[in-house]
């Protein structure tokens, strides 16, 4: 005899769909929350070398894999029934080219890319899952209040100078992004003092900071010209001001629309109180580009 469909058996199935590929960070924690919010409890795939060990008293169904266990990630989301997965959370670039293992199947990937960046291997692996019939979803699906608008966000906007050297530095930062070298850069007296590479924004604002000597600051982070959403979306959060305020950085600069803020309401208090001033800026247009209607208009 079939059973009738009820209300809790369709959210079952609809959550059965759903998985998570987590990384390090809050991101995970906040895309699980998100989901949850519509009725959606994921299926977590955990990476060992990156992600919390606290995600395994938030999340019903966990996985722990290595960095470089493709094969596995993929059996087991096929286990758990998943269409539909989401990336969230940083691996540190370093450690994905260093310290990884592969197995068979991603040592086969890593030989067949034309280049070894960042976007090249992930872009690869959402092919691969593709593929398998796992579709990678945007990663702010679930996170649509945490990507603000263009405007200033704080009580104060950028001064002149700092305008100026925002002016310039999102010049520069979006050429950076579009070779997939870094998304973030910072500026003094309209000259990049340092450029983002593997080591991540807060490490690059510290490294900024000892090369001006104590001397103001500017930050730039971008999205790619053509970023897709998947993946590697650029983050802030109030880790990044406290950084800012012990680097001498006053003023960051942020794309609208594309890049997450985490604990928006106290990075923008921690920003209020430091004298900080964000804003963010509508990201750069560039031929073909459709990212930023996608951005805007979020799926339901």
């Amino acid at each position: 005899m079939t059973l009738p469909v009820t209300d809790n058996n369709a959210a079952a199935a609809i959550s059965a769909n759903w998985g998570l590929i987590a990384g390090n960070g809050d991101f995970p924690f906040l895309v699980l929350e998100g989901a949850r919010s519509r009725g959606i409890e994921m299926a977590v795939i955990a990476i060992k070398e990156e992600a919390s060990p606290g995600l395994e008293r938030v999340a019903k169904r966990l996985h722990w894999v290595s960095l470089g266990e493709l094969s596995r990630t993929i059996d087991l989301l096929h286990e758990e029934g998943v269409k539909r997965a989401v990336m969230a959370g940083q691996v540190k670039h370093n450690k994905i080219f260093s310290s990884i293992r592969p197995d068979w199947r991603l040592a086969k990937l890593l030989f067949s890319l034309p280049s070894k960046n960042t976007d090249s291997l992930i872009g690869a692996v959402a092919r691969v899952l593709e593929d398998e019939g796992i579709e990678l979803v945007d990663s702010t699906k679930f996170l649509g209040p945490l990507l603000p608008a263009a405007g200033v966000l704080t009580r104060r906007a950028p001064d002149e100078s700092e305008a100026a050297d925002i002016a310039y530095g999102r010049g520069v930062a979006t050429q950076i992004a579009g070779l997939d070298l870094g998304q973030m850069i910072v500026v003094r007296d309209r000259a990049c003092v340092a450029i983002e590479a593997m080591e991540g924004t807060d490490e690059t604002i510290e490294r900024a900071a000892r090369l001006a000597g104590g001397q103001r600051l500017v930050v730039v982070k971008v999205s790619k010209p053509r970023q897709d959403m998947r993946f590697d979306v650029p983050v802030v959060g109030l880790k990044t001001i406290e950084v800012m305020k012990r680097s001498n950085a006053t003023a960051l600069a942020i794309d609208a629309g594309r890049t997450l803020l985490f604990d928006r309401e106290a990075m923008i208090r921690a920003a209020d109180d430091a004298g900080i001033a964000i804003e963010a800026f509508a990201p750069e247009r560039v031929a073909g580009d459709d990212t930023q209607k996608s951005a805007a208009k979020r799926k339901s």
